[in-house]
């Protein structure tokens, strides 16, 4: 065989080493799950943040009595929150206004884009329901003047406007705006904004563990077989893949 070919193969040899990947089985990887030490009451912190952060009140009451575990808020706010956050998803945004105002008057003062929102959502829900005079006033009268200091502002006017035009939503190509979804948008937003004036994490850090358990899984699958957990309800391990 000459050199040549004898060179050729070591170095085929190599890169197939350094391909391949390490296999690490179910019960290895059991173990050094095993090793690893985490403390319950860290365990109780994080679910209760998600039960605060996502508005159970009832559960968080519950599982505050269970663990022992004090939530970093008062949970009588929990429910005012929600009532804010139902009475957007229900389209009674003059209601969540109001609540807002009596939770805290600086959330709106100070987050122009929200007041906006709140008011393009007002302004939606007349569309929805056909007040088409009242919605073509409301939007000149409280919406037009917000529009020309932020020009933002003045294209999702236009944008929610445009319903007007169409007899038939489903043909509008911004037809989404009627959708629940859009309601659960502005929820969202709300509920997010009077976290942060309680000094409250506005997203619960269970989802982001899991996004960033999905992400390492995902990096090690370039380098390692090794047990997957597939299902996040279950937490399951799956044998690896050889």
């Amino acid at each position: 065989m000459s050199l040549f070919w004898i060179v050729i193969r070591r170095l085929a040899e190599i890169e197939a080493m350094a391909t391949s990947k390490k296999v690490i089985t179910k019960e290895e990887w059991e173990k050094k799950l095993n090793d690893v030490k985490i403390r319950k009451e860290d365990m109780n912190k994080l679910v209760m943040n998600f039960l605060v952060t996502e508005g159970y009140v009832d559960a968080a009451e519950k599982f505050r009595m269970e663990s022992g575990t004090e939530p970093d808020i008062d949970l009588a706010t929990i429910t005012d929150r929600m009532a804010v956050k139902k009475a957007v998803q229900c389209g009674n945004v003059e209601d969540a206004i109001e609540k807002v105002n009596d939770l805290n008057p600086e959330i709106l003062d100070t987050n122009p884009q929200l007041f906006f929102h709140l008011q393009q959502q007002r302004l939606i829900e007349l569309i929805r329901h056909g007040k088409v005079e009242e919605a073509l006033e409301f939007a000149q009268e409280e919406l037009a003047p917000r529009g020309e200091e932020n020009q933002s502002f003045l294209e999702e006017l236009e944008r929610t406007v445009s319903l007007l035009a169409f007899e038939d939503v489903s043909n509008c190509p911004v037809g989404e705006l009627l959708d629940i979804s859009q309601r659960l948008k502005t929820a969202s937003e709300v509920n997010a904004a009077i976290l942060t004036s309680q000094s409250h994490e506005k997203d619960p850090k269970l989802p982001s563990l899991l996004k960033m358990l999905i992400w390492a899984q995902n990096q090690l699958d370039e380098k390692a077989a090794y047990p997957h957990i597939n299902d996040l309800s279950t937490a399951t391990l799956e044998d690896p893949a050889i």
